[in-house]
């Protein structure tokens, strides 16, 4: 690929020396440079540059003439940074003095005019904005889509039980769609975090300067609306060294990467030979290097694992922002890093887990196989004791000295005799017996929220309409 040669003659300096003799040691330039992280946000660079000039030339604060020439020029700069013709030079430190340095070589003086009203400090705060908001976009659309999965399989399976588990041990039976519904609702309240996210990220704060703003007559609320944001900010000091909005969007990143791992815990044990509810698609799995036998569920273990660095991610941010006073400082060119890899990180998760889940085959019969023996039914003949007016925690004594009975003599709860029961509570009769119906006592739970056919029915079909909506 094409690299653009400097002349030998030049020897470009940091922009940020200009007032200093000498040039800088080498070591702090090493410390100092940041385009391999900031060298990603060029095309938001690139359009708050093209927004700025434009405003500068409608207000008279520089020709029409020089504007239009700088944003023909920064079209190309564009160009050339997407072909990756852009050597990263050390010496120019980020991304914002390599554009501008490429757009002198290419358009001469004129390029002098563009950095007029504003300081690296409000742009860089301005191109962070700009990547938020556009990664929200995208993380919503990998949400929805996981969602989307998550519904498919839920539809599929809105008669298929399987144990409800708390402390991973077999609870209460409850369907399958009810249970794919529940993830549905953590990534329903992730869209809602990245459009806050989203909302409070879309301000521009350009114009701000370096801290206190500028005495050329910018329009601020101009650029804004070029840019596609909602307004300004309103205190320079705040604008350039806020990054509430990048720990927003990262925390956004590490609380629906943790809901990825509980869904990615589950499908690790759903798919082992002692679960086996749950047989992954052979193009979401690996194999091993040694043990041709094994099927592993990589996607799903990988998914658990990144939540630990989306994680890290977050507890980093807040660390580099936790004792800076006001305003900018030069510790927030530490924040590229989380930023720039966390949703980008989220995006690959999502779309891998959606596939996983969407080509994942389910063992029907192995989960209602878990069902029998009726100990995930035990608070249902608790439950019908209290129907007849006997107090709950005397119903639940006498389930549980009927639950170990059935245990001390090897036999499954549902086995025991109507004869056997009353030993336990004088108003057992033949009734009790019908509360071992697993399909009888997921339909009985037909309250708001409850995994009860009809209420799972209309779950489905609410969030398929959200999801309708919201596309």
């Amino acid at each position: 690929m094409r690299k653009i040669r400097r002349p030998a003659s030049r020897k470009p300096k940091p922009v940020s020396r200009a007032a200093l003799s000498g040039e800088a040691d080498p070591r702090l330039v090493r410390m100092s440079v940041s385009i391999q992280e900031d060298g990603a946000l060029h095309p938001q660079d690139i359009r708050g540059s093209q927004a700025h000039v434009a405003m500068l030339a409608a207000r008279g604060i520089i020709p029409r003439k020089a504007a239009e020439t700088i944003r023909r020029g920064l079209d190309r700069v564009r160009r050339e940074f997407e072909a990756g013709a852009i050597r990263h030079d050390p010496r120019l430190e980020d991304v914002h003095t390599h554009a501008e340095r490429r757009l002198g070589e290419l358009v001469g003086r004129a390029a002098g005019y563009l950095h007029a009203g504003r300081s690296r400090n409000d742009q860089v705060a301005l191109d962070e904005r700009l990547f938020i908001v556009e990664s929200c976009d995208r993380l919503d659309e990998s949400v929805a889509g996981m969602m989307r999965s998550l519904l498919g399989q839920a539809r599929r399976h809105q008669r298929t039980l399987l144990p409800g588990y708390t402390h991973l041990q077999r609870a209460q039976p409850v369907s399958l769609a009810h249970h794919m519904l529940a993830y549905v609702e953590m990534l329903g309240r992730d869209r809602e975090r990245f459009a806050e996210v989203r909302r409070r990220a879309a301000i521009s704060p350009l114009g701000s300067g370096a801290l206190a703003g500028t005495t050329l007559r910018l329009d601020r609320e101009r650029v804004a609306r070029t840019l596609g944001l909602d307004g300004v900010t309103r205190n320079s000091l705040d604008a350039v060294s806020d990054r509430d909005s990048a720990i927003e969007l990262v925390f956004a990143c590490a609380l629906c990467a943790v809901h990825l791992s509980r869904l990615g815990e589950e499908i690790v044990l759903w798919t082992t030979r002692e679960f086996g509810f749950l047989d992954l698609d052979d193009s979401f799995a690996t194999g091993s290097s040694l043990m041709p036998q094994k099927k592993n569920p990589d996607v799903a273990e990988l998914a658990r694992g990144r939540a630990g660095t989306a994680i890290g991610d977050l507890v980093g941010l807040l660390v580099i922002v936790k004792g800076l006073p006001l305003a900018y400082n030069r510790d927030l060119q530490e924040d590229k890093r989380p930023l720039l890899g966390a949703p980008r990180m989220l995006v690959e998760t999502l779309d891998a887990l959606s596939g996983a889940v969407e080509t994942g085959r389910f063992q029907v019969e192995r989960m209602r196989a878990a069902l029998e023996g009726g100990e995930s039914l035990a608070t249902d003949a608790a439950e019908w004791l209290v129907e007849r007016a006997v107090p709950f925690r005397e119903a639940h004594e006498a389930v549980g000295q009927a639950a170990a009975f059935a245990t001390a003599t090897g036999r499954a709860l549902s086995s025991l005799t109507v004869a056997e029961w009353r030993r336990f509570h004088p108003r057992f009769d033949r009734g009790v017996l019908r509360c071992f119906d697993p399909e009888r006592s997921v339909a009985r739970r037909d309250l708001p929220g409850g995994p009860a056919p009809r209420r799972v029915a209309a779950e489905l079909a609410r969030w398929e309409k959200v999801l309708r909506r919201r596309r």
